[in-house]
């Protein structure tokens, strides 16, 4: 049984209980006509407590007949108030934390230098997989300037409507921006993500080159990946 519905079960109970007045009444009555012998048979005694002054005696020497009254009144309100007591030991249970992040959609990415590169030429393809369509999607690929690096254009697999992509040179690198539009979306799949550039005659070392993508999904989970293409 889950807590909501055990919390609803117990909140009725305590709420449709109807003490029977009539009984308890009768009870009391009992106890405060029963002759001495009989109430040291009653399962309700008034217990001393430590260090207190001996009971009063009335002029007769037995107990005042309201010792009898308290001790069923304490039981009676003792045993009633177990009902509320669960109920409220429910109601005041912390509820879980809402401030726990959503976990961040599923995906994988590698970066590759295109076998179709050359002596001047070269292009740095980032593939990402998605397990579930992501609403934000941020690409960076970095192109260390090293050996005359110069851009010479860009694509992905998705429409170019889709995306803002910008490239600019910052802190030694030629860094390759793609962001994903404002109420844009991307589907689960195989996406790439291509860097072009030329650079100076003979192979590039590529092991300074780095990308990051950070995805989105519907609940606001985020997923980042980090890697290079050496």
């Amino acid at each position: 049984m889950d807590e909501e519905r055990l919390r609803g079960e117990l909140r009725e109970a305590a709420l449709a209980h109807r003490p029977d007045r009539a009984r308890m009444l009768a009870r009391v009555e009992q106890g405060m006509t029963a002759p001495p012998a009989d109430r040291a048979r009653a399962p309700f005694r008034a217990r001393k407590p430590l260090g207190a002054q001996p009971p009063l005696r009335t002029p007769s020497g037995g107990r005042p007949r309201w010792t009898a009254t308290a001790a069923v009144a304490a039981t009676v309100v003792g045993v009633l108030g177990l009902g509320g007591l669960a109920v409220t030991a429910l109601q005041d249970r912390p509820a879980p934390s809402a401030g726990v992040a959503a976990p961040g959609p599923a995906a994988r990415a590698a970066g590759t230098i295109d076998l179709g590169s050359n002596q001047w030429w070269a292009q740095s393809d980032l593939a990402v997989t998605t397990e579930a369509e992501v609403t934000g999607v941020s690409v960076e690929v970095r192109v260390a300037l090293n050996g005359g690096v110069v851009t010479t254009g860009h694509w992905q697999t998705r429409s170019a409507d889709d995306f803002e992509v910008t490239v600019a040179e910052e802190s030694g690198a030629l860094v390759y921006r793609w962001t994903l539009k404002r109420g844009r979306t991307v589907p689960a799949g195989p996406h790439t993500f291509a860097a072009q550039y030329n650079h100076a005659e003979g192979t590039r070392d590529a092991s300074g080159d780095t990308y990051t993508v950070v995805l989105t999904g519907r609940d606001g989970g985020r997923t980042t990946l980090r890697g290079a293409f050496g």
